[in-house]
């Protein structure tokens, strides 16, 4: 089983990102679940929510304690909240920001992990740019299909136009599909 949390705050698309994750894994013939974790529900507030994917029926219902993959929606929680709890030595880190991991103070904590399993991507600045709204959960889901190699990227563009219509929609895939090349180029550079 693969477990994924994602954190951010309210009226970023937390939610909404889970559930396209489950989306895009059932297009591939997958189980999934998706659920949140709300603490006072409103604009601003710190948000969690969790993924699960198996090949096999998931029978947990319990909120995610050691995840095999983090998406960090909002940078500014990284000092706020204990965002890497229980995430497994080999698991994936993907945060919406234009900053190194360096640069975001975390330099102790990426020692400790595999380099090709960490990424940042501007996510907030793709989807501005394609959608003209500040929301990062789209492109970090094209984002983390191309670092985690769990679900395809055209798993994610048909769960986008499940959930989306028209102009929205267009402009969501742009941004996925964006966010997913830069992470697959930046993981290529590492490997290089």
């Amino acid at each position: 089983m693969f477990q994924v949390r994602i954190h951010g705050r309210g009226g970023q698309g937390v939610v909404t990102a889970t559930e396209m994750l489950s989306i895009a894994a059932f297009d591939e013939g997958r189980h999934a679940q998706a659920f949140p974790s709300f603490g006072s529900e409103r604009t601003g507030a710190p948000v969690v929510a969790f993924c699960r994917i198996d090949d096999k029926e998931i029978r947990l219902r319990e909120p995610i304690m050691a995840p095999d993959a983090l998406i960090i929606q909002d940078p500014t929680l990284l000092h706020q909240v204990d965002c890497f709890a229980g995430l497994k030595p080999d698991g994936y880190i993907l945060i919406n920001t234009n900053k190194s991991f360096e640069e975001l103070g975390l330099a102790d904590l990426i020692k400790h992990h595999h380099a090709e399993r960490l990424c940042t991507v501007a996510a907030t600045d793709l989807s501005l740019k394609h959608v003209g709204r500040p929301l990062p959960n789209v492109p970090l889901l094209g984002g983390f299909a191309a670092i985690s190699g769990l679900i395809r990227l055209e798993s994610v563009i048909k769960a986008i136009e499940e959930k989306f219509s028209g102009k929205i929609a267009a402009g969501n895939i742009a941004a996925a599909t964006e966010a997913y090349n830069i992470v697959k180029a930046e993981m290529e550079a590492v490997h290089a």
